[in-house]
C-alpha cells in the first residue's frame, strides 16, 4: 500500500470518529463523555497508522544500512574516492553558481555574496584551496597543473596556487610494506632489498644484509622516499607510492574531467580539449616505470651532448628493484639549488677533491654495515629501531666543510653564474635540441655538487612529469623564439596561425615572460582604449579586464585541434627557470642564452636539408650579432648589483610585466614567477 493511501485512510478514520463525537456532545447524550470519543478517535488512528510507521522505520533502516555499506566500501576499496568526488561536485557547483550570478559590475544582493568582483575571486579561491587540500593526493597534482597557467588568473587565485606545495604526512610503515609485497609477488621488504631491520648479519638465504630506514626522508602527496644501504655498499633512494593513490586515481581523474566539461560548457571556454592531455600526464606521473624510462632517456641525451655531459648528472636507476609503484635510484648528496651560502662559501674539503658521489663516484661510508647493524641490535625495541636514522650526515656534501673544518663557515666554493648557466643550457637543450622536457624543475628537484676540478655539477632528479615534442613542433618552437627576439612580427604571427592562435602578442609575452610589442604597440593601445570605453571606476575597469582576459583565452585557444597541448607544461618549466635565475640574483642573461640555443638548433638539426642548414647557419651569425645588444642591458643591471643597488635583469623584467599587466587591470603577484 502506498504512503499516500495510508495517510488518507488514517485521516478518514479520524474524521469519522470526530463526527461521532460531535453527535454525542449534546446535553441529552451526557452519558458518553466527549473525552472518551476523542480517545477512541486517537486509538483508531493509531491502529491504522501502526503498520505504516513500521514500514517507514524499515525503509529508514534499509537506507541507513545501504548508506553505511556504501561508505565502508568507498573507504576500504576506493580510499574514499566516491566521497572525494561528491565533495568536488558540491564545491564545483557552489563556485559555478557564484560566478554565474555575481560576475558582474554590481553583484546580486544575495546572502554570502557581498562585495565586488575581487571579493568574488577571494571567496572562491578559498573554496577551491580547501577542496584541494582536504582531498589531497592527486588533487594537489591537479592544483599544480592549474598553477602552471596561474599568471592569467585573478590575484586571489595566484596567491592560492603559489601556496600549493606538494607535501604530505608519511604513511605508516605497514602500508609501505604492503605496497612492496603487492608489487614484488608477496616478497617482504627485507627479501626484496636484502636488508635487515633487526640488525641480523645474515638472512634466511645466507646472504649478508644491508640496512634501511623505516622513517621516510621525504614525503609528498603521491609517494615517500626511504634511504637504504644495500649489502653491496650502494646507497639508494627507494621511492614508494602511497597505497591509496592507485585506488583514488580513477575517481579523481573522472571527477576532474566531469567538472572541466561542465565548466567549459557553462562559461563558454574552450578548456575541455586540454583535459585529456593533462589527465594523461598526471596518470603517467604515478607510473614509476614511466619515470624510470624518462630518467634513462634524459641520462642518455645528456651524455650525448659534449657541452653538458660533464656539467649535468642524472642518477642511475636500478630496474631490478623497481616496479610501477616502487622506484629505486642512486642516492644523491648535494646542496639544494637555492642554498646560496652552501653553494658559494669557500670550499674547505681539500684541493682536487669533489663532493661525495660526484658524477657517480661511490659514496664513501662514514660507518660500515657491521656498525650500522650493531646500532640496530642495540636499540631497546622495534619501535626505537624504526625511528633510527642510519644515513651518514656527510656535512661536506652540503657545503659545511670537511671533518676538520665543520665549525667554520664553508661551502662548495662555486659561483651562481656557473650554476645558472648550466641550468639554462640544460633546459634550452631539452626544448630546442632534443624535444624531451623535464617539466618540474623546481629547486627541490635539483642539487649542486663540486667536481674535483672545482667546477659545478647540476644533478636533476624526479623525472615523472615529461613532455615529448614532435620534430615539427620543436622546429616551429625554435623559429618562434628567434622570431620573437628579432621582432619579426610577421613570422611570429604566421607561426601562431599555424598553431591556431589569434592573439600572437599576448602569447609571445607569456612565452618570453617579458613584454612583447612586435606590432609596434598596436595591440596594447587597442586594449587600453577598450578599457577606457568600459567605464571610469576601478570596479568597472576590473570587470571589463576580466571579461577581456576571458576573450584572450578564447583567442589563444581559438583552434583547439591545432593548439599544441605541450604548451601547458613548457610554460611551467620556463617560469621556474626564470624564478631560479631571479632568486640567485639574475647572474645569467637567460633570454639571450635560450635564444642562442633556439637559433643553433635550426642549423644543427641533421634531419633538415643542407641548403636549409646553411641558411640557418648564416641567420645564426646575424642572430648572435643582434642579441649582443641585449648584453648591454644585462651588464648594466649587473653593474647596479655590484654597486649595491639591488635588483638584476629578471627583477626589471618582472617589474615591466607587472606594470603592463596593471595598465590592463590585472595584478600579478611575485610568486607567479616562481612557477
Amino acid at each position: 500500500m502506498h504512503h499516500h493511501s495510508a495517510s488518507a485512510s488514517v485521516s478518514a478514520v479520524a474524521t469519522a470518529a470526530s463526527t461521532v463525537a460531535g453527535f454525542l456532545r449534546p446535553a441529552e447524550s451526557a452519558a458518553v463523555p466527549v473525552a472518551a470519543a476523542e480517545a477512541a478517535a486517537a486509538e483508531a488512528a493509531a491502529v491504522v497508522a501502526a503498520p505504516f510507521n513500521r514500514c517507514g522505520r524499515r525503509r529508514l533502516l534499509v537506507v541507513a544500512l545501504l548508506g553505511g555499506a556504501v561508505y565502508l566500501v568507498d573507504r576500504r576499496v576506493y580510499a574514499a574516492g566516491l566521497a572525494r568526488s561528491l565533495r568536488t561536485f558540491g564545491t564545483g557547483l557552489v563556485v559555478a553558481l557564484d560566478y554565474k550570478l555575481n560576475f558582474r559590475p554590481t553583484p546580486l544582493p544575495l546572502i554570502g555574496t557581498a562585495g565586488d568582483v575581487g571579493d568574488l575571486h577571494r571567496r572562491n579561491a578559498e573554496r577551491l584551496s580547501d577542496l584541494l587540500r582536504h582531498n589531497g593526493g592527486l588533487y594537489l597534482k591537479i592544483g599544480q597543473a592549474i598553477a602552471m597557467q596561474s599568471a592569467v588568473l585573478p590575484p586571489a587565485f595566484q596567491r592560492m596556487f603559489a601556496r600549493m606545495f606538494d607535501d604530505a604526512p608519511q604513511d605508516a610503515w605497514a602500508a609501505v610494506e604492503q605496497v612492496v609485497r603487492d608489487d614484488f609477488g608477496g616478497r617482504s621488504v627485507e627479501d626484496v632489498f636484502g636488508v635487515t631491520f633487526s640488525g641480523a648479519e645474515d638472512g634466511d638465504d645466507g646472504r649478508h644484509r644491508g640496512v634501511m630506514e623505516r622513517t621516510a626522508r621525504a614525503s609528498a602527496s603521491v609517494a615517500q622516499v626511504h634511504w637504504a644501504r644495500l649489502a653491496d655498499g650502494r646507497e639508494v633512494a627507494i621511492k614508494i607510492q602511497k597505497p591509496e593513490i592507485a585506488k583514488q586515481i580513477g575517481w579523481d581523474l573522472w571527477s576532474f574531467k566531469v567538472v572541466a566539461k561542465i565548466y567549459s560548457w557553462w562559461f563558454d571556454l574552450p578548456l575541455y580539449s586540454l583535459v585529456p592531455f593533462v589527465a594523461e600526464r598526471l596518470m603517467l606521473e604515478t607510473d614509476f616505470v614511466n619515470e624510470a624510462k624518462n630518467s634513462e632517456t634524459m641520462r642518455r641525451l645528456v651524455q650525448s651532448e659534449p657541452s653538458l655531459r660533464d656539467r649535468v648528472y642524472v642518477p642511475t636507476v636500478y630496474p631490478e628493484l623497481s616496479t610501477r609503484r616502487v622506484l629505486t635510484t642512486e642516492w644523491i648528496e648535494g646542496v639544494r639549488l637555492w642554498d646560496t651560502d652552501g653553494m658559494t662559501k669557500p670550499w674547505r674539503g681539500g684541493y682536487g677533491v669533489g663532493s661525495p658521489g660526484v658524477h657517480g663516484a661511490p659514496l664513501v661510508p662514514e660507518a660500515d654495515l657491521p656498525t650500522l647493524r650493531q646500532k640496530l641490535r642495540a636499540a631497546p625495541s622495534d619501535a626505537a629501531r624504526a625511528r633510527l636514522q642510519l644515513k651518514p650526515e656527510r656535512t661536506v656534501a652540503h657545503g659545511n666543510g670537511s671533518e676538520n673544518t665543520r665549525n667554520k663557515k664553508s661551502g662548495l666554493g662555486l659561483g651562481t653564474a656557473e650554476v645558472m648557466t648550466t641550468m639554462v643550457d640544460l633546459f634550452s637543450a631539452q626544448m630546442f635540441q632534443w624535444g624531451v622536457v623535464h617539466c618540474d624543475p623546481h629547486p627541490g628537484n635539483m642539487f649542486v655538487r663540486r667536481r674535483p676540478s672545482g667546477a659545478a655539477e647540476l644533478v636533476l632528479i624526479d623525472h615523472g612529469l615529461y613532455v615529448y615534442m614532435s620534430p615539427q613542433f620543436r622546429q616551429q618552437y625554435s623559429r618562434f623564439w628567434t622570431s620573437m627576439l628579432t621582432f619579426d612580427h610577421a613570422a611570429v604571427a604566421a607561426i601562431c596561425a599555424e598553431w591556431g592562435i589569434q592573439a600572437p602578442e599576448m602569447f609571445a609575452s607569456s612565452t618570453l615572460l617579458r613584454p612583447y610589442e612586435g606590432d609596434g604597440g598596436t595591440f596594447r593601445r587597442e586594449m587600453l582604449a577598450e578599457l577606457d570605453r568600459a567605464g571610469s571606476t576601478a570596479t568597472e575597469r576590473h570587470y571589463a579586464m576580466q571579461a577581456r582576459m576571458k576573450q584572450g583565452v578564447r583567442d589563444i585557444l581559438a583552434d583547439e585541434e591545432r593548439w599544441p597541448k605541450e604548451f601547458l607544461f613548457l610554460g611551467r618549466s620556463m617560469r621556474i627557470v626564470q624564478a631560479n635565475n631571479q632568486r640567485l640574483g639574475s647572474p645569467v642573461n637567460r633570454v639571450k642564452r635560450m635564444g642562442l640555443w633556439a637559433s643553433a638548433s635550426l642549423y644543427e638539426d641533421r634531419s633538415r636539408p643542407w641548403p636549409e642548414r646553411l641558411a640557418g647557419a648564416w641567420r645564426h651569425v646575424v642572430f648572435r650579432a643582434v642579441l649582443a645588444v641585449s648584453d648591454v642591458f644585462f651588464y648594466f643591471y649587473r653593474a647596479r648589483q655590484w654597486l649595491g643597488w639591488q635588483g638584476g635583469l629578471e627583477d626589471a623584467v618582472e617589474a615591466q610585466m607587472k606594470g603592463m599587466a596593471k595598465e590592463y587591470g590585472v595584478e600579478l603577484q611575485h610568486d607567479v614567477f616562481e612557477g
